[in-house]
């Protein structure tokens, strides 16, 4: 489970090595990473029908997962890997906020104010950082765009096999990202389409586009999420939410190893950065608790299925 958290972790440093733009980006993974899973699919043989309506509700899940992206590639183009994922894990208090509503649920005012806890966070960062604004608000955005696609995942997860969702959440959400690029190149005329390389046996591999689309892809992704559905036959509820919340952490020490962003932020970020993890522990004991208590916790579906390892 750790391994796949720590390859999730990594999408934040690889997402700063590869020179594309976020769209362009977001465009070369999706296609990636649906390849991958179709050829997995095919192998064993595992395509199942999906009825017209769920699909409706995967093309929809698909196109919020590809804005998602976009968003998330983008606070770390306007700021860096640290940033995007502090804002990032907000996704899991925006989610307790929006699943009451959308599954007409019970609002708990507790609920409210972790959210709160968790702004204040954003607030702090973006008070002591402001030339990290953009960045920031892109964050953001990608962390309720996340909470949203996770809340409608919860009604459609259940149905189909993990590895079908995902490659038709690829899918589509690859089309619709094909479908906005021309707005990108409209707009930006400069933008690069061609992943930078010099060969895949250069000495200068570290600048290799192609390399990190593919690690990316295949490792951070399509493997991440097999070790997740593996380990979920093991672990209770519990232990599987708790080990995901762990991504930003390992995101953010991978970037403050390989990138040394730790020598950029203010102490303002890291102030903000304990309000927001703390709002996320919080809300990761109060959920879980009375799962875990339950002998058919690691029977249920939990976070990392609706999660799909897409990070």
């Amino acid at each position: 489970m750790h391994i796949a958290v720590l390859l999730w972790g990594f999408t934040g440093v690889l997402g700063r090595a590869i020179s594309l733009d976020a769209p362009v980006l977001v465009w070369y993974r999706m296609l990636l990473t649906a390849v991958f899973m179709a050829l997995i699919l095919f192998y064993r043989k595992q395509w199942v029908k999906i009825a017209p309506k769920d699909m409706v509700q995967l093309t929809l899940i698909g196109c919020l997962f590809a804005l998602h992206w976009v968003g998330f590639y983008g606070a770390i183009k306007f700021a860096n890997a640290s940033i995007a994922l502090v804002c990032l894990s907000t996704a899991s208090v925006f989610t307790s906020l929006l699943d009451p509503w959308v599954n007409k649920g019970k609002r708990d005012p507790f609920e409210i104010l972790l959210g709160l806890l968790a702004l204040s966070g954003v607030y702090f960062i973006y008070r002591f950082q402001q030339f990290y604004g953009l960045g920031i608000l892109f964050g953001v955005i990608a962390a309720i765009l996340s909470s949203v696609f996770t809340v409608l995942n919860k009604r459609i997860a259940h149905k189909y096999p993990s590895r079908t969702l995902v490659f038709y959440e690829m899918a589509t959400g690859w089309v619709f990202i094909s479908m906005l690029l021309p707005i990108q190149f409209y707009l930006f005329p400069n933008t690069n389409f061609f992943p930078h390389s010099d060969g895949l046996f250069s000495t200068s591999w570290f600048h290799n586009d192609w390399l990190w689309l593919i690690i990316l892809s295949l490792c951070c992704t399509v493997w991440a999420q097999s070790l997740s559905l593996t380990a979920l036959k093991k672990l209770s509820s519990f232990t599987v939410t708790l080990s995901v919340n762990l991504e930003p952490v390992y995101g953010i020490l991978l970037a403050f190893l390989l990138y040394k962003e730790n020598q950029q932020l203010h102490s303002g970020f890291f102030l903000g950065m304990g309000l927001i993890l703390l709002s996320v522990v919080l809300q990761t004991i109060r959920l879980i608790r009375p799962k875990f208590s339950s002998r058919a916790a690691s029977q249920e579906p939990s976070y990392v299925e609706e999660k799909g390892g897409l990070d």
